[in-house]
């Protein structure tokens, strides 16, 4: 009895919450749990109805629910929608409805997964959006993610991120025109696009502009090396190209294979754009054929605080085709791969000591002005010496720069 008084006295601190929170709460749990709530009491019966942000798995949906959820949803804008798409249905027809309802309630955050379904055709409205600010799609490589006879506008978008689609040159292009304020662009294993051309197209008279991009990542992956030689002053112009195109972006990350190609710039003796970057991030081993390129990245970014060196071994440009171009372009291979200061380096990132670490911190210290913090993180996977083993150079003027030497297991694809 007295446990059935207390019960009856208590308190229920959660309901006489303001809606607001209660919302907000609500946000972090998929719809069909949020409206469960409906049948605690009167006073939840509408609270799920206003919540700001909605989250839809498309295998445990039906129309009948689908229907009864947009019908009582009352929020006047969504700021946060996201759908997915796990198994195989063969056909959901409410999936247009659905976006259709983010797109027409000013969704700022839209989240698209359909990274397990090969049937799904994003629809021709989906193209025009003045509200959406963050755009992340998979869709699993089953249609082109914008047909080419669409034109883009999501002129409030400022990060997109595409994985597993299948994305033209002319589709890409088409986007980056539509996104006049993009800021942060991710695209993960995009198959048929080649090249991100970030330069003035022949087909419009609209310059691309990327100048309110403040981070990027930038790597080029080759599966097959042989027709390098023939390509590879193109792939020159286009690295330059990205650089000139991303001098206000103030965190950058590039790949093993960009750099070694960056290398192959500077040993040319070809200009490099200067970089406004503060925090950047270089994932190479340490071998001479990075070292050309990450010397003139560092002399060219005058501002740079922080630097993490990621010293991975899985650079997929082989040694032999940068050799040989270099070969046929004239040059001595037993002079052109060193560094300025007529540092000797090893060959494969494999072989690395303990010296070559010491003589990259003092490399990287030599060639930057502002530099507060250094990390250097070599993959214990390939690491023949121990941490303790690497004397870290002392060198005037550099006695506030925090260098950080660690071991780690570093993945191939890790963060790309």
């Amino acid at each position: 009895m007295a446990n059935d008084r207390r019960i009856k006295s208590a308190v229920d601190l959660i309901s006489n919450l303001p809606d607001v929170i209660l919302q907000h709460i609500l946000c972090f749990i998929p719809i069909e749990l949020a409206i469960t709530t409906s049948l605690l009491s009167r006073r939840w019966r509408h609270v799920w109805c206003e919540i700001s942000s909605l989250s839809f798995n498309a295998n445990t949906l039906t129309a009948a629910f689908v229907n009864e959820t947009l019908t009582r949803y009352t929020a006047p804008n969504t700021k946060s929608f996201h759908l997915t798409i796990t198994p195989y249905p063969e056909n959901i027809p409410y999936i247009d409805r659905l976006i259709k309802f983010a797109v027409s309630h000013n969704v700022e955050n839209l989240s698209l997964d359909f990274s397990s379904h090969y049937y799904v055709k994003l629809p021709d409205f989906f193209c025009n959006s003045s509200s959406v600010k963050q755009l992340n799609i998979d869709i699993g490589f089953s249609h082109m993610i914008v047909p080419e006879y669409c034109t883009v506008s999501w002129t409030a978008l400022q990060k997109l991120s595409l994985s597993c689609c299948t994305l033209t040159d002319e589709s890409m292009a088409n986007i980056l025109s539509g996104c006049p304020v993009l800021e942060n662009l991710t695209l993960y294993n995009c198959v048929v696009l080649k090249v991100l051309d970030l330069s003035k197209y022949s087909s419009s008279p609209t310059l691309v502009n990327v100048d309110s991009l403040t981070e990027a990542k930038l790597e080029i992956l080759f599966s097959v090396n042989s027709y390098f030689t023939f390509k590879a002053d193109f792939f020159q112009t286009m690295v330059l190209k990205m650089l000139e195109k991303l001098q206000n972006a103030e965190k950058l990350t590039f790949g093993g294979n960009f750099i070694q190609i960056l290398s192959l710039v500077e040993i040319r003796g070809v200009p490099f754009p200067m970089l406004k970057v503060k925090a950047l991030t270089l994932d190479t081993k340490i071998s001479q054929y990075a070292i050309p390129g990450m010397e003139r990245l560092l002399q060219n970014s005058p501002d740079l605080e922080k630097l993490t060196v990621r010293s991975r071994n899985f650079n997929t440009l082989l040694e032999k085709h940068l050799d040989k171009y270099l070969e046929i372009k004239g040059f001595n291979l037993n002079t052109c791969w060193r560094s300025k200061d007529g540092a000797s380096w090893n060959k494969c990132g494999v072989y690395a000591k303990s010296k070559h670490v010491t003589s990259l911190v003092e490399l990287i210290l030599k060639n930057t002005k502002k530099l507060d913090k250094v990390v250097v993180l070599l993959d214990e996977l390939y690491l023949k010496f121990k941490i303790k083993d690497v004397v870290v150079p002392s060198l005037p003027g550099y006695k506030n720069v925090n260098v950080v030497l660690s071991t780690t297991k570093l993945m191939a694809l890790e963060n790309w």
